[in-house]
């Protein structure tokens, strides 16, 4: 098949890349690493989402002026743990949610109606506790 057009529209077909946010940078810096460095670098990436070159250049960038914002930042791990806690207690309300269409329904209690009422009343505490903490940091 013949490229018609640029590869931008081909890479959108395989959905193997997204949109990039700003403009693209036009210089490029070059480093070394040792094997567990790559690892280490690797697996942070990773953890906020990013690629390697990305990562490193927010990490770099956030040194330089002389912040604490970059993608390991303790503000963003804690936005991570809020947005991965969420998660939780959706995933939990929508079962409850089942739960008590069964009993509007039939009449009768799920067995974990119960059980899924607490759980949820514990994740959302602590929700409100990890909120409370990040609004603290945050001051």
């Amino acid at each position: 098949m013949a490229d018609t057009g640029s590869g931008q529209a081909r890479r959108r077909g395989q959905g193997s890349r997204r949109a990039r946010q700003q403009p693209g940078r036009s210089f490029r810096v070059h480093f070394s690493l040792t094997e567990q460095e790559f690892a280490a670098l690797d697996e942070a990436a990773g953890r906020a989402g990013l690629a390697r070159g990305a990562f490193a250049a927010q990490v770099v960038l956030a040194r330089v002026h002389g912040s604490g914002t970059g993608p390991e930042a303790p503000d963003r791990e804690a936005l991570r743990e809020l947005v991965r806690a969420a998660g939780l207690v959706r995933r939990i309300g929508v079962n409850l949610n089942q739960a008590v269409a069964k009993l509007n329904a039939t009449g009768q209690r799920s067995g974990d109606l119960i059980w899924y009422a607490r759980k949820i009343m514990r994740h959302v505490e602590h929700l409100d506790d990890a909120a409370e903490q990040v609004r603290k940091a945050l001051r």
